[in-house]
């Protein structure tokens, strides 16, 4: 019989080709092409003869293999373009500007690379061409502050909202409404030249208007829709005043807010998603096929509490053990992206939390790995991109003198797998379609 150690093995190997299809480059290079007479944009045939100039403009972990793919496509027909990644996410570029930055909570360099945009799409003319490329990370990295609030009153709220347990789609809704690029708004910096956005989608169930909160597209939400978000999480007392006067001037209308669908600046922008975690799962079943595995593909869309996600993933591991039905081994394929509210000062990120909640789940000996592990290479401020456990995980860690439910109750789970072994560490690996949760049952 195949030992536990050989199936985490597997388990990883399983989700390093889930990465693997979903790597910006080629997701690019199918995605523009060029002939001597038309350019291919996503879904947008064009005439090269109606095309002034072409501009690359994006933000995002993985934008930086997205430019280069751009570039090896067009070459010198790019004017120029600026896109702004987060540190150590970056590739050699010829005619795009390229600038890191901090994320999730944003720095002084994300304002800079912002800036610098903006001071480009001003000399664009009506007849050129911006192409968006937007992925992950985008909504940090894009970075902006409203009239009289500062960097630090930004930080501060953004560090809230990740704390909080709010859901992607909330935090969003606030950095829209505290922007004068994201919700659409960047938009209006490119009209009336045409623009094309081209998204990597780190979102469940691949909205165009949240991914990195929707710089090029129209903004379904409002200023009262961000001002409950902070109520919900009871941020009021905490975010700093000229956060809450930004929000209560949007609120009473004193401030005009982000434009939306039936605006006519929309009409010559088109959008399309190139890339996205059911692509990933796809990719991860055949490979977990040609593996010999029987393989399930579930729930692209698991979102919430981790450890109840966790123990959710653990349940249905057990009822696939249980059913002497399916061929074994079997491996269970999920994705999406869960939250964790953070009440201890330990160090880590949903994945490794997620998966140390699962192995103190499991029982001793218990035949079933679980594996969670965010497509990007990073979990939370770590150079991990998750962890991998079974049921010899929290056993053989005890003989280490480490008790896992002490970790996951100071939400250390980072130093737990530093100590007792279970890390995935991929480094950057230049995409971003949220996260990959498996079982392997055997």
């Amino acid at each position: 019989m195949t030992s536990p150690v050989d199936y985490k093995l597997s388990a990883t190997r399983i989700f390093l080709e889930a990465v693997a299809a979903v790597h910006p480059y080629s997701l690019i290079t199918q995605s523009i092409r060029l002939t001597e007479t038309h350019l291919t944009v996503g879904d947008q045939l064009l005439e090269i003869a109606e095309i002034g100039h072409i501009y690359v403009i994006g933000a995002g972990k993985a934008t930086a293999a997205m430019a280069k793919a751009v570039e090896d496509v067009l070459g010198n027909r790019i004017a120029g373009g600026v896109i702004v990644v987060k540190y150590g996410h970056t590739m050699p570029l010829k005619y795009i500007s390229i600038i890191e930055a901090a994320h999730p909570i944003p720095d002084q360099n994300g304002v800079e690379g912002t800036k610098r945009m903006l001071q480009l799409l001003a000399t664009i003319s009506p007849r050129d061409l911006v192409i968006a490329l937007f992925s992950g990370g985008g909504s940090a990295l894009l970075t902006d502050m409203p009239p009289g609030c500062t960097l630090e009153d930004m930080q501060l709220c953004f560090d809230l909202l990740l704390r909080s347990g709010a859901s992607i789609k909330e935090i969003n809704t606030i950095r829209k409404h505290l922007s004068a690029v994201k919700g659409g708004q960047l938009a209006k910096a490119v009209y009336p030249a045409r623009l094309v956005s081209l998204l990597l989608s780190d979102v469940i169930g691949d909205p165009v208007d949240v991914i990195a909160s929707g710089p090029t597209v129209a903004d379904p939400s409002t200023f009262a829709d961000a001002w409950q978000v902070i109520e919900k999480y009871n941020l009021q007392q905490h975010i700093s005043t000229n956060i809450t006067l930004h929000l209560q001037r949007g609120l009473e209308k004193q401030i005009p807010d982000t434009p939306k669908p039936a605006d006519p600046l929309f009409l010559q922008m088109n959008t399309k998603v190139i890339g996205s975690n059911a692509i990933a799962l796809q990719a991860a079943g055949k490979t977990a096929e040609s593996m010999g595995f029987t393989t399930k593909i579930g729930r692209a869309d698991i979102q919430g509490d981790a450890p109840q996600a966790a123990y959710a993933l653990v349940e249905e591991a057990r009822t696939i053990a249980a059913d002497i039905t399916i061929p074994k081994p079997v491996c269970l394929l999920t994705g999406g992206e869960t939250t964790v509210v953070v009440t201890g000062n330990g160090k880590g990120g949903r994945n490794q939390h997620f998966a140390l909640c699962a192995a103190l789940q499991l029982a001793p000996g218990e035949k079933i790995v679980i594996l969670s592990a965010g497509t990007d290479g990073t979990d939370g401020p770590t150079d991990a991109a998750g962890a991998v456990v079974d049921g010899f995980t929290v056993s053989n860690a005890a003989q280490m003198d480490l008790a896992a439910a002490d970790y996951v109750s100071r939400h250390d789970s980072y130093d737990f797998f530093r100590q007792a072994g279970g890390h995935i560490t991929t480094g950057p690996t230049m995409t971003n379609v949220m996260d990959i949760m498996l079982a392997i049952i055997y």
